[in-house]
Parts: structure tokens; C-alpha cells; sequence
């Protein structure tokens, strides 16, 4: 498991005490977590300066971060030219005090952008001159996932989840054949999946949520979930539970990302994880494809 950190960013979620933030991060390298995921657009850089402050010296924890996001820009905009990319990843050293970025990642580029090679092509230069051990690609979709494998992407960051499956499993083969890493994001989609919202929830301003979805929409992501309660019984004890299980049960992913913001969140999180594996039983994620076709989701 993996820790994010966009929403100790201030970004996504609204305020968070820096105080607080970083003691969740302590809390996770007492639990024995060791890959910490964020980006350099997060709150401008300052999550890249708070992991630089609370990691130096500490070789046993992987950062991934990701970059091509202008934040000097209202609204922000994507930039994955070649010295832009060079200028990224040299502010991303100094904010980590690291002597090279353990794994550098495309912050969700569009196909053309992948396709037409730039990009790839610059973040692979400076893999060979040492400023990045490993290179990815934060992929919103299969098709911009299976170009940047083509490219010679060692990790895809994608969004997977118990109702949102496709994407991973279309390129599942791709994957296979690279030998590429993954990690999965979204993992409670946006904190769906812990299963504990009403169809009255509201989401204050700055959350990041109360634009995302409709009430529409909103409402019918919460009708999806009774497509997938079934899961909880025995020793997975609650939605949230299963949530994080189903991901990891995925021989295809190397670490599900995780985004408590506070330490509780975490430690519950990671408790009702249990020992694994095995996390789910092979008859319980062999009937999930029938029990979503019923509401209509494809995976």
C-alpha cells in the first residue's frame, strides 16, 4: 500500500494543518509503509517540501511524483515540452532533497501528447542522465495507458477500483508483456467506496466532490454500491474493507494508493486490510462481474 498525498495537499479536500499532515506521514513509516505518491503541482510544491523535510535520509521509502501541471496559470494547464519537463524535475530534486527522483511519472497526459513522443522521450533522457531512477505515466484512460507502454513506460498509475475496473483489465496483457508496475488509484473512489454516505451528503466548498458529481450521478454511484455489499461478511468488516481488498487481490497491481487524511483513517485503513493474501475468496471475485452487470457496470 502506498500513501497519497493530494489530500494533505489543501487541494482536493479543503484545509489541512501541516502539523496534522505530517504526522499522518510519521504514522504510515511506523506502519511499515514505504511509497509515498504525490506530485509537484500539490498545494505548489509544498507537499514535495514537506516529504523532502520528513524523508531526507531515508532510503528505504520510494517517492513517486508526478509532473506537467503549470500551477503559475489560472485555471492550471498541462505543459510536457521538453524544457519544461527538465525545469520540473530539477525544482522536484531540490523540493525532495534527493540527488535523483525515484520514479517520475507524466501527470495525466493527453493521447496526442503520448503519442507524438516528446514527452516520453525527454523523461527517458533523463532517466540516462540520472536524474530518474524509473519512469511512468499517470494514465486516465486504456488507450493513453497502452501507448505509454508502448513508449517503454515502467509504471502506469491508473484509476481502478470495485466500480471502475475496465481500463486496468483492457490492458491487463499490455501490462503482462511490458512487465510494467502499477499502481492503482482511486482505490475508494473518492471515498464512495467506504460506504458510509447517505444520498443527503453534501460536500463543502473546496472539496474537490461537489463539482465532480451531480446529484444525479451522485445518487446513482451510491444505488451501485448495494451491487457489491455482498462482500462484506467474515473477516472483511466493512465496505471500505472490501474496497482496498479487491484492489490488491489484482496480481497486475504493485501497490493500491491510499489517501487518509488523518490518522485514523489510516490506521483503520490498513487494520481492516488484514494479513492478505489471499484478501477476497476466489468464489466472491468470480460472481463481482455478474453482480455489477445487474446495475449496469461493465468490467
Amino acid at each position: 500500500m502506498a500513501l497519497g498525498t493530494w489530500g494533505l495537499s489543501g487541494d482536493g479536500y479543503g484545509p489541512v494543518d501541516a502539523a496534522d499532515a505530517e504526522k499522518l506521514v510519521h504514522r504510515a513509516l511506523d506502519i511499515g509503509i514505504t511509497l509515498m505518491d504525490t506530485a509537484d503541482s500539490y498545494a505548489g510544491g509544498h507537499t514535495e517540501l514537506m516529504l523532502g523535510k520528513l524523508l531526507e535520509g531515508n532510503k528505504d521509502v520510494v517517492v513517486a511524483t508526478r509532473i506537467g501541471t503549470d500551477c503559475t496559470t489560472t485555471p492550471p494547464r498541462k505543459r510536457f515540452e521538453n524544457e519544461y519537463l527538465r525545469e520540473s524535475v530539477h525544482k522536484s530534486l531540490k523540493r525532495l532533497r534527493r540527488e535523483r527522483l525515484d520514479l517520475c511519472l507524466l501527470h495525466n497526459p493527453s493521447l496526442d501528447c503520448v503519442s507524438v513522443g516528446e514527452a516520453t522521450d525527454t523523461i527517458s533522457a533523463l532517466v540516462k542522465e540520472g536524474k530518474i531512477a524509473h519512469w511512468g505515466v499517470s494514465a486516465g484512460d486504456f488507450e493513453i495507458a497502452k501507448v505509454s507502454l508502448d513508449k517503454g513506460a515502467e509504471v502506469l498509475e491508473l484509476a481502478y477500483n470495485l466500480l471502475h475496473s475496465t481500463d486496468l483489465h483492457r490492458a491487463s496483457g499490455d501490462i503482462m508483456v511490458a512487465r510494467a508496475g502499477v499502481l492503482a488509484r482511486s482505490t475508494l473512489n473518492y471515498g464512495m467506496l467506504a460506504g458510509m454516505w447517505s444520498k443527503d451528503k453534501t460536500f463543502p466548498t473546496g472539496d474537490h466532490r461537489a463539482e465532480r458529481w451531480t446529484r444525479l450521478e451522485f445518487e446513482k454511484r451510491l444505488e451501485h454500491l448495494d451491487a457489491v455489499r455482498y462482500l462484506v461478511k467474515a473477516d472483511v468488516l466493512t465496505m471500505r474493507a472490501a474496497a482496498v481488498r479487491y484492489v490488491l487481490s489484482s496480481h497486475l497491481v504493485t501497490s493500491a494508493v491510499l489517501g487518509p487524511r488523518t490518522v485514523e483513517q489510516l490506521e483503520q485503513l490498513v487494520r481492516e486490510t488484514g494479513g492478505g493474501p489471499r484478501y477476497l475468496s476466489d468464489d466472491d471475485l468470480a460472481a463481482l462481474p455478474r453482480f455489477l452487470a445487474k446495475v449496469g457496470i461493465a468490467t
